[in-house]
């Protein structure tokens, strides 16, 4: 594939991770939600962007690297979760999604536990899997710990999910770098963020990558 045709190809990956989906809704619904869409969303940092040739990882590239965000909201025990903090140094995944969510929610947090099994367990038992949810209204932290379980139970590291205040968990997705959620949390960003032990994410995933992606995406960053 020549350059340009790969430049344009990461382009519509980035337009596919960054868009805002309607868990269950259809392609069109989906497309039409993230085309109108301001990816800024009123944050001070731009969306991300993608390397073109000579993408380094399985996921998505990102051509600038994000910055570990900082907020602080609760966790599934009710306990305050300062998330810079408690992942500071250790590869994180990162996403922000609901437990009522029909597909894109459940499927991305099998995707990691599969990811999780099938890399080294003493690097399974590194990375920290934050779960923030974008419907705090009926994600209480009980809601959250139920939820949560049902993928992480025979794993190495426990996936952490994070509810609050709706500001907060509003600020929380710009800090990140991702859209702001819509529609009652339910239109939500797909993108799944990595970040290494330099407090950097250099790559991402969404629908598109696989399990097995994310394994070898998660073993090529803690080597970093």
């Amino acid at each position: 594939m020549t350059a340009p045709v790969r430049g344009r190809v990461a382009a519509l990956l980035l337009a596919a991770a960054l868009g805002l989906t309607a868990c269950g809704s259809d392609d069109g619904e989906q497309a039409a939600a993230a085309e109108g869409h301001d990816h800024g969303g009123g944050s001070d940092r731009p969306a991300a962007t993608l390397e073109g040739p000579g993408d380094e990882y399985a996921g998505i590239d990102l051509r600038d690297p994000y910055q570990r965000p900082s907020f602080t909201l609760t966790d599934s025990t009710g306990a305050e979760y300062d998330f810079a903090a408690a992942t500071a140094g250790k590869p994180t995944l990162l996403f922000f999604g609901y437990t009522n969510c029909p597909d894109i929610c459940p499927t991305t947090m099998a995707d990691v536990a599969l990811a999780l099994r099938d890399v080294d367990p003493a690097l399974a038992g590194q990375v920290q899997v934050v779960f923030v949810t974008t419907d705090p209204a009926a994600d209480t932290p009980q809601v959250l710990g139920e939820y949560l379980d049902r993928f992480d139970a025979d794993l190495p590291t426990q996936f952490v999910g994070l509810t609050g205040a709706q500001e907060v968990v509003d600020q929380a997705q710009l800090s990140a770098g991702v859209p702001l959620a819509e529609d009652r949390g339910r239109l939500h960003s797909s993108l799944l963020l990595l970040y290494g032990p330099d407090d950097e994410a250099h790559v991402a995933f969404d629908a598109g990558n696989t399990a097995r992606d994310i394994a070898g995406d998660l073993e090529a960053v803690a080597a970093r």
